[in-house]
């Protein structure tokens, strides 16, 4: 339980439905008394009064050391490698249904849920599949993708058969404090979301420079960190045209920027690939998604 609407919802339905259900909060980032999205006081007063009035019994689950491991460590490396990891993929896969599962099993704890909106269901052959969440605008599959079969089946997910409104309304006929609470847009690990401020308070980073597709320098950068490939923002030059990050090389220090037809490409190489009901037998039809709210290309 985050202290958010949606596991706030999840757990209370299920008390609903006659389960035995135990409120765990996650203590993820020791905040300083501070708020960071769904970790701090705020979030966990929030989690324990709901759990409250749903009449549950709740606990706060100090997971930090096992998060700095598994999670923060992974995102910086990931950042000064010039690459734009995704730390909530890696909380989901290490934290919620990994060390956070591995300690329901030792309890004697038959499932844990969440309130994420996807879908589980279970074939004929005993394979276990994950599906999007009813509501597309909210659906977080993409941040499960990497959950096995172990994982899937010890896992429910209350709120993935309703949309983001349902959830609300069922917050509100239950009477919850969380009711009309704004979702969490930020990393709970870094103060204010500044990702790079965070990554700058834990390494030691070196400037370097901006080239343009000819490779002639046209300004200088304060870390590559800052710069994911597809960037238009804050890039810190001026070219006179709308120009986009199209590659960041850590090994050289060099962030390159161009006009937006450099970032077209026609394919891409993917490692660490979790093949949830298992390895293919050959080329399939997909649609892929390289960012959270990105559009799905078609591909083979």
């Amino acid at each position: 339980m985050s202290g958010g609407v949606d596991s706030s919802v999840a757990a209370c339905l299920l008390a609903e439905a006659g389960h035995e259900v135990i409120g765990s909060h996650l203590e993820l980032v020791h905040t300083g008394g501070l708020d960071h999205g769904c970790c701090g006081p705020q979030a966990r007063d929030d989690a324990r009064a709901v759990a409250d009035l749903a009449g549950i019994p709740f606990e706060v689950v100090d997971l930090s050391e096992t998060f700095e491991d598994r999670v923060i460590s992974d995102y910086v490396e990931e950042s000064l490698a010039g690459r734009t990891p995704n730390p909530c993929v890696r909380c989901n896969e290490r934290i919620k249904f990994g060390a956070f599962l591995d300690r329901a099993r030792e309890l004697g704890v038959d499932l844990v849920a969440t309130g994420h909106y996807v879908r589980t269901w279970r074939d004929e052959r005993g394979w276990w599949h994950l599906h999007r969440g009813v509501d597309r605008t909210k659906d977080q599959s993409y941040v499960l993708a990497g959950l096995t079969q172990d994982q899937l089946a010890r896992s429910v997910f209350p709120i993935g058969e309703q949309t983001k409104e349902e959830t609300r309304a069922h917050a509100r006929r239950l009477g919850l404090p969380v009711a009309g609470k704004p979702d969490s847009q930020e990393l709970c690990f870094a103060p204010a979301g500044d990702a790079g401020a965070f990554l700058e308070s834990r390494t030691e980073v070196r400037g370097g420079e901006v080239v343009d597709p000819s490779g002639n320098v046209i300004g200088r950068h304060g870390g590559v960190h800052r710069y994911t490939v597809g960037q238009r923002r804050g890039l810190g030059v001026s070219t006179g045209e709308r120009s986009y990050v199209v590659d960041v090389d850590a090994a050289s220090n060099r962030v390159m920027i161009g006009p937006r037809d450099l970032l077209a490409r026609r394919g891409l190489v993917a490692d660490r690939v979790n093949w949830i009901l298992g390895r293919p037998d050959g080329p399939f039809e997909a649609g892929v998604r390289i960012r959270y709210r990105a559009e799905e290309a078609p591909a083979v």
